[in-house]
């Protein structure tokens, strides 16, 4: 039986599509996919995501630990509330997830790990921890519900709806936090827009979801999420990268930090041993049809494949990320297998919205 969140009595009120999600009953869309884009690219949509898991870690050696276990680093977080975006890799250099690193303290952080890989993710972290004999606890917080408000009227609609939001989070850079009536007001995303993920009790939940509505912001699902962050040149993971897949091949060399000759992590042997064979990058198709993942990508330099693909919203035209050989490049012409027909696309630089704002 599918897990449920704390919203999912909100979602089926509403009139929402449910779907089985990594495991969870999720809202695909409340009607109309195409109208819930929209309103995350015009004006302010929300997204249930409290079916990720957010893990505290406590200790004195959080900071050595997270060092290690992470390609990207830590020691970067030098303020209370920063975050870090990293991968997590197993000793071959693949991905076992991609994660969001919160500091409070040298000694404190929060971590946020997708759905679908969390009992996994919770599993490598301990073994880690027993294997550095690091001196930390790591404790699921399973009691905390996740909603992202996110479009150029998010921070405004949430400020409105939540008493208090406004004088503690005015002055938020992109990518910080700070702690908020028993929960946390992060200014990060997963749509290339601006605005919130907010962290509540789960028990305040579905009052938050309300007041939010309330104040004007559009209930929206995983379908017009996956549209918006393909959109925005975001990875998802299981897609566009897994355990199989170096970050370097994946689009996600700049999350990987290599600055600290000193610095060990885990996979760091294996990336330095084998270097990138593919780059990431972004297609338009001109023909008509819709790309999917998975379709051969027929390029002068020879094959590659989609990972991801979509018809876009914002552009109007079927978009794609497609991992290609190194000398391809923005502005090749190229042709996709798409039921049996090759048809023509043009490889561009991700992302292809960024801020409503059309790149490409």
């Amino acid at each position: 039986m599918a897990k449920q969140t704390p919203l999912y009595a909100s979602h089926v009120e509403a009139g929402a599509r449910m779907v089985d999600f990594a495991g969870w009953d999720m809202p695909v869309n409340y009607g109309s996919q195409i109208a819930e884009h929209h309103a995350v690219r015009r004006d302010a949509g929300m997204f249930d995501v409290s079916h990720m898991l957010a893990l505290d870690l406590d200790g004195p050696d959080a900071q050595p630990y997270l060092r290690h276990l992470l390609a990207n680093d830590v020691a970067r977080l030098t303020a209370p509330g920063k975050a870090l975006y990293s991968c997590m890799l197993n000793e071959q250099g693949g991905v076992i997830d991609d994660l969001i690193v919160y500091v409070f303290s040298p000694t404190s952080y929060r971590i946020v790990v997708n759905a679908g890989t969390a009992d996994k993710d919770v599993a490598w972290m301990r073994k880690q921890i027993a294997k550095q004999g690091a001196n930390v606890t790591l404790d699921a917080r399973r009691d905390l519900a996740m909603i992202a408000v996110q479009g150029p009227q998010a921070r405004a609609r949430a400020w409105a709806a939540l008493p208090g939001s406004e004088a503690a989070s005015r002055e938020l850079a992109p990518f910080q936090a700070v702690k908020w009536s028993g929960g946390l007001i992060a200014r990060t995303g997963y749509t290339g827009e601006d605005g919130f993920e907010l962290t509540v009790p789960a028990s305040e939940a579905a009052a938050v979801w309300r007041d939010l509505q309330a104040a004007g912001v559009a209930p929206c699902g995983l379908g017009a999420r996956d549209t918006l962050r393909l959109e925005a040149g975001m990875n998802l993971y299981g897609q566009d990268m897994d355990e199989s897949v170096s970050p370097l091949d994946a689009g996600l060399a700049w999350t990987v930090d290599f600055r600290d000759a000193e610095r060990d992590f885990v996979g760091k042997a294996a990336l330095l041993a084998h270097p990138a064979t593919r780059r990431q990058l972004g297609l338009i198709l001109l023909d008509k049809g819709v790309l999917r993942a998975h379709m051969t990508v027929h390029t002068d330099h020879g094959p590659g494949e989609t990972t991801s693909g979509s018809f876009s919203p914002t552009l109007e035209q079927s978009i794609a990320f497609a991992r290609l050989p190194l000398a391809a490049s923005p502005g090749d012409a190229v042709k996709v297998e798409v039921r049996g027909k090759r048809l023509a696309a043009r490889v561009v630089k991700l992302p292809f919205v960024r801020q409503g704002q059309v790149l490409v």
